[in-house]
């Protein structure tokens, strides 16, 4: 049985983890309240880019544009996979890098050749481990995102798409959903063929556009199609990045939760111990007196 002085030394541990505890709680709360200000500001964004891209791509132009054209046969396929560079959030990246490992595993029995870009420590770590000949690109450091991050991203997996080293471009990501839920996501950036339109003109009727494009559609695909790749590795990042703080936000809170539980039960236990002491040297009063 432990010493009086042991559960003192433990309470005063548990103590102390709980400090660190609360205070990493509440900075996650502080940050998830910008990174959630932030990915809701982004998401109308991204969604018109889409939308405006989807428009543009109906003009017959679309497949001019290197970034909208799919390949006829898929031989080489990169698939980046977004986490954070922290811990101490749960099973927040362990989620992401399961759905990762689920979907290249499905792939690889279709793609040939399957390169991997982590983004993000975590990311890193977990490939370098288990398909370290597969990572080509490591993007680590991103403590806050910033736009600049998608951009270098973005150029990175273009430059190999377009040189012909990739032949598709998959991003598995954590879709921020609510404070208590992120929900992994798996999508196909690259090549950007837009969605179909359930109120686009049957095939050989002329596409009736909404407005007019000047100078012309081909110029306006040059430069949104791009664009939108970088909104939408940007919209990623935020939406991992509001994740990670709302999951180190509940994680560190039911942590703290744990420790007072625990607090109280070696309190329970301190006190029992402290009066089986004084109850023994009682009983040795009483029989030393006796015995006189």
């Amino acid at each position: 049985m432990p010493s009086l002085k042991d559960i003192r030394r433990r309470i005063t541990s548990v103590k102390k983890t709980q400090q660190i505890t609360r205070a990493m709680r509440m900075v996650a709360a502080a940050k998830l309240r910008r990174a959630q200000t932030a990915i809701e500001s982004a998401r109308p964004y991204a969604d018109r880019m889409r939308e405006t891209l989807r428009e543009v791509a109906a003009s017959g132009v679309g497949s001019e544009q290197p970034l909208l054209q799919a390949r006829e046969h898929v031989k080489h396929v990169d698939v980046i996979v977004v986490t954070s560079d922290r811990g101490l959030c749960g099973a927040f990246n362990t989620n992401v890098l399961k759905r990762a490992q689920a979907d290249i595993a499905a792939r690889e029995a279709d793609a040939p050749a399957l390169s991997i870009v982590p983004v993000g420590r975590k990311s890193a770590e977990s490939f370098r481990r288990r398909r370290a000949g597969q990572v080509v690109q490591t993007f680590t450091g991103i403590a806050r995102v910033e736009y600049a991050h998608a951009v270098e991203i973005a150029r990175y997996v273009t430059d190999r798409f377009l040189s012909g080293a990739s032949d598709e471009v998959l991003l598995i990501h954590s879709e921020f959903v609510s404070t208590m839920t992120q929900r992994p996501r798996c999508s196909r950036i690259l090549p950007m063929v837009p969605e179909d339109d359930p109120a686009a003109p049957a095939a050989g009727e002329p596409a009736k556009l909404p407005y007019k494009i000047e100078p012309d559609a081909e110029s306006l695909l040059r430069v949104l199609a791009p664009k939108a790749l970088e909104v939408e590795i940007y919209r990623a990042l935020l939406d991992n990045q509001a994740g990670e703080h709302a999951a180190r936000m509940t994680s560190m809170e039911s942590a703290t939760r744990n420790t007072e539980e625990m607090i109280s039960a070696l309190t329970l236990q301190y006190n029992r111990a402290r009066q089986a002491a004084i109850t023994k040297e009682l009983v040795e009063i009483v029989s030393g007196a006796e015995a006189l």
